[in-house]
Formats: structure tokens, sequence, C-alpha cells
């Protein structure tokens, strides 16, 4: 072959071979432009490929809405997907999001997954099941332990928490709980020393916390004198009002609450069982050593 057909040969072989495929830096940058047709372009064929981080940002884009119409059923196929692959921030939102949507038990299959590596809102949602035994088998002790290891992360959320856990919890169970901690950080898997890019926004922690604001319930029995006063005491924080309710069925009979009311108060995706009105924070705090459940005095303001 002369040399002619021999470059005109090379020539075809150079144009007909793929270009290298973009990085899922390359779909960031474009993001970061707004220019997010550009990014699905670009993640879109890595997504399918298998790459984990691309999997998920295209699911963040389908639960955003940007580049492609919003559509969460489809973010929720690429964070499984993506989750499947070990990405413990795919493993972080699919749960969270399948947790507030009701399906707790298989919300806290894959929050599980993330706090078992680690993962702040993932450890403060799934020790908030395990505190009030909602969806899972109650463990005060454990839940103290993956709550103190969100709050250690700096996530104010957990830290939150963990102030309301120390007034339900007595110290010893804490420092059970602290020394559990700190084993289970040290079994958690080190940070991965592969560079990882910039990820699209994170889905927020929903709000489960132990404390709530008050919404008015059922009035008490017409029986009962009916009390006032500006405290309250707080008996649990639930991811199904009916659990609240069964709760409160459960100690509505206790002398320390005649008079007093439910009040059933909705934040996010949990309810919050309060009984009330009490004339002080000693009554409300006597009120909750004699009904034989762990809770504690809040404020009405």
């Amino acid at each position: 072959m002369s040399a002619k057909y021999l470059v005109a040969a090379m020539l075809a072989v150079a144009i007909a071979a793929p270009l290298p495929a973009q990085s899922v830096k390359a779909g960031i940058d474009a993001w970061q432009r707004a220019d997010y047709p550009s990014a699905i372009r670009i993640w879109r064929p890595l997504a399918e490929a298998g790459d984990a981080d691309a999997q998920f940002n295209l699911g963040q884009a389908y639960r955003l809405g940007r580049g492609v119409p919003l559509d969460l059923s489809v973010a929720k196929i690429w964070f499984e997907r993506a989750a499947r692959n070990g990405h413990i921030d795919a493993e972080t939102t699919l749960g969270l999001l399948i947790f507030q949507n009701g399906d707790r038990v298989g919300g806290l299959k894959w929050l599980k997954a993330a706090a078992d590596q680690g993962e702040p809102r993932a450890l403060l949602v799934y020790g908030t099941a395990l505190f009030n035994g909602d969806g899972v088998p109650q463990d005060r002790v454990l839940a103290y332990a993956l709550v103190s290891r969100a709050a250690a992360q700096g996530l104010e959320p957990a830290q939150e928490t963990l102030a309301q856990l120390n007034q339900l919890i007595p110290v010893a169970e804490r420092q059970k709980a602290l020394t559990l901690a700190q084993a289970k950080a040290k079994l958690a898997p080190p940070p991965s020393s592969k560079p990882k890019p910039v990820k699209v926004a994170r889905a927020k922690v929903p709000v489960v916390k132990v404390v709530r604001a008050p919404i008015k319930a059922s009035p008490p029995p017409a029986a009962a004198a009916v009390a006032s006063g500006g405290w309250r005491i707080q008996l649990g924080a639930f991811s199904q009002r009916a659990s609240a309710e069964g709760l409160y069925q459960r100690v509505s009979g206790k002398p320390a609450l005649a008079g007093r009311m439910p009040y059933y108060v909705v934040s996010g995706p949990v309810t919050r069982l309060q009984v009330g009105p009490f004339a002080s924070k000693a009554a409300a705090s006597a009120a909750c050593n004699s009904i034989g459940v762990p809770c504690f005095a809040v404020p009405t303001k």
C-alpha cells in the first residue's frame, strides 16, 4: 500500500473512532452555567453506562425539573441505580424521598445503608426512627449514638434533636450510647481517596425533631375540669398520626392528664404528640414522672 493510501486509511479510522466521553465534571460545569440541557446530554450516556455520580446527578435533575421535566418517579429510578452502585448521596436522597412519601420501612432501608457509612442526614432520620420505634424496633441507646454522630458532623437539626434527647435519656444510657457511637465511627468506611466531582444540590433532611409546635386537637371529656397554663408535655414523634393517637389512647386515662387534651403537631413528615395545658413547667414535669412514658415539658410558645 502506498504512503498516500496509508495516510488516508489512518484518517478514516480516526474520524470513525468515537470521541472520548465527557466527564461528569463537564456536566457539573454546564449545570453551574445554568446550561441544564448540556449537562443532561453529558450525564445521560455516562449514567446509562453505569457511572454512579452521573446517575445521581441525572436523578437530581429530574427531582428539580431542570433540563428535563420534573418527574420524581424517574428521579427515583436513577437514584436507585446509583444507590445500588453504593453511592451514599443517592442512598440518602432515595431514602428521604421514600420516607417522606409515607413508605417509612422502604425509606429506612436506604437510610440505614447511608447511616452505616456515616452520612449525617441519614444518621439523624434513622436515629430518630429508632428512638420512636417508628418503622424499626425501638432502641434508645443506638438512637442517641446515631444522632450524636450526626450532631458531631455539624448538622444543625441533629444538634437540636440531640439537645432534646438529653432531656429524655438518662445519663447512664447516654454514656453507653457515646461509647457505641465511637465504636461505630471507627467501623465506618474511610472517605474514598478517589476525587469526587461536586454534586448537584442535595436533598435537605426532613424535619424529624422530638419537639414541635402545638396544633389544637379534640377537647377533653366534658366531665373533666379543663386545665389552663402555658406548658405541655411532649410524648413522642411519629411518621404517622395514627401512632401518635395510639399512644394518647394508652395514656389518656392517667390521673395526671385529667382535664388535658392532646395536640397533634404536624411538622414535615412527622406528627408529634403533646398533651396539656399545665400551669407551670414543674407541673408538666411532675405529670411526666407519673404517667410512665418518657416525655418532657415544653412551653406553648
